[in-house]
């Protein structure tokens, strides 16, 4: 990983966050008139407002994302079975999704949105852990399951544990899983196999 590489990997994850903060902010705003600091009449300062969280939570997810890295380079040298491993991380990504249920039952969520949103979020998960399955090889299931459920989660917990609404947790949630998602996806082409296997799926070809 070279520094010009980690440039454009951070300044693209910020974009990206920044994008999709936008995207998911404007469409509340639309459904929801009091969505934001002063409500549809201020769509320009609230835009501008989404687009400086979206590119704090895209740096955010970017230091999380090699905080896993650095996880799962101790967790190989511990374990020294990948297997192990891969097996602590798919107890703990399916683990998680009773536990965020949990988190937001006790939360005083309704009674949809306490179990729909671990669901969706295992949906999804699963889908880029597919993708990347194609991208790479087998072995990237699971580390890629367990990064973008329980990495996720972990990320946006301070919105799913002190907000009590729905809205909100999507604001936050939404662009740290495209983030996630992202760099996941833009690792291996960046660094070729070496970054990929160390985040636990050797990349078919270097670029």
């Amino acid at each position: 990983m070279t520094l010009r590489k980690w440039f454009y990997l951070f300044w693209t994850t910020m974009a990206i966050g920044a994008g999709v903060c936008m995207a998911t902010g404007l469409l509340m705003l639309l459904t929801d008139q009091d969505f934001g600091f002063l409500g549809f009449k201020a769509t320009g300062f609230n835009l501008l407002m989404m687009f400086l969280a979206g590119t704090m939570i895209g740096a955010f997810s970017q230091m999380c994302f090699f905080a896993y890295l650095t996880l799962n380079y101790i967790a190989l040298s511990v374990f020294r079975k990948k297997y192990l491993w891969n097996a602590l991380q798919g107890y703990t990504t399916l683990f998680g999704v009773f536990l965020l249920g949990y988190v937001l039952y006790e939360g005083r969520m309704n009674n949809w949105f306490h179990w729909v949103l671990p669901l969706g979020l295992l949906l999804a998960s699963l889908a880029v852990a597919w993708f990347k399955v194609k991208q790479t090889n087998r072995s990237a299931f699971i580390p890629t399951m367990f990064l973008m459920f329980v990495v996720t989660a972990i990320e946006a917990y301070p919105a799913i544990q002190g907000e009590n609404s729905a809205g909100t947790i999507i604001f936050m949630l939404l662009p740290l899983f495209a983030c996630n998602f992202y760099q996941n996806h833009i690792m291996a082409k960046l660094t070729g196999s070496q970054a990929a296997a160390s985040a636990g799926a050797p990349a078919k070809t270097a670029v």
